[in-house]
Order: structure tokens, then C-alpha cells, then sequence
């Protein structure tokens, strides 16, 4: 897969701190993964905790390139207006979808992923799995 039609990502937290944060770790642990375009959107307009649908649809954008948009959500009404902006079909790019994945875990792991060439399905399945991670 080239660099310019590859998956992107979208990390949507509560906190703008948490989202950005989770980004450079994911493309961090992906050595780099430049060529992944990952944005967060984090928390609202004016910098307080919650989740924005322009926000989202603003990150979303951004890293269009024509592979399809994997967003991945914290919790609660990050998981709603996600949800609410797909079934709207207007707000997001083509092929976005809002993936089933632990934050942290399963952003590493679609990172990892769409670095690696994978399309939407692998970025997907590489997140969900994240799942089975055990720490003990």
C-alpha cells in the first residue's frame, strides 16, 4: 500500500492531554510510523473535558488519505458521538468507522498495522485483538 492511500487514525479521548498523548506513544511505538497519519481529538472546543462532533470530524479529515479512517474511543460519550457521527454518514470521510479496541493498546496496535500496509479490515482486527492482551 503506498504512503498516500494509507489507513488513518483518529484517537478520541475525553481529554485533549490524554489523546494527544496516546498518539505520540502509538507512533512512537510503531518506530516512528510517519508515513501513519494518527490525530487526536480530545475534549471540547474551549479545552475542557467532554468530546466534540467538530472536533472529531475536524481529526477525521485531516488524516484522510483514501484507505478509510479507523477512530478508536475512550469511553462513554466519546463512544456516542462517534457513533451518532457515523449513522449521520455526512460528518466523516468515506470508509471511517469506529473501531471495538482498548484506547491505549489498540491504538498501538493500528498504528503498528497501518504502518506496516495493512487496509481498514487488518487495522481493525489488529486493534480489536488488543482485547486479549493479559497483563497476568
Amino acid at each position: 500500500m503506498s504512503a498516500d492511500k494509507v489507513v488513518g487514525i483518529v484517537l478520541v479521548s475525553h481529554s485533549a492531554e490524554v489523546a494527544a498523548s496516546v498518539a505520540e506513544l502509538a507512533k512512537g511505538l510503531a518506530g516512528g510510523a510517519t508515513q501513519v497519519p494518527v490525530a487526536p481529538a480530545g475534549g471540547t472546543e474551549g479545552g475542557g473535558l467532554g468530546t466534540s462532533a467538530e472536533l472529531i470530524s475536524a481529526a477525521a479529515a485531516a488524516v484522510d488519505r483514501g484507505a478509510g479512517v479507523a477512530l478508536l474511543t475512550d469511553l462513554g460519550s466519546a463512544v456516542l458521538t462517534v457513533k451518532a457521527l457515523v449513522a449521520e454518514g455526512d460528518e466523516l470521510p468515506d470508509g471511517a468507522r469506529l473501531v471495538d479496541a482498548p484506547f491505549v493498546e489498540g491504538a498501538v496496535a493500528a498504528v503498528v498495522t497501518a504502518a506496516a500496509g495493512g487496509d481498514l479490515d487488518a487495522v481493525e482486527a489488529a486493534a480489536a485483538e488488543a482485547y486479549g492482551y493479559r497483563k497476568v
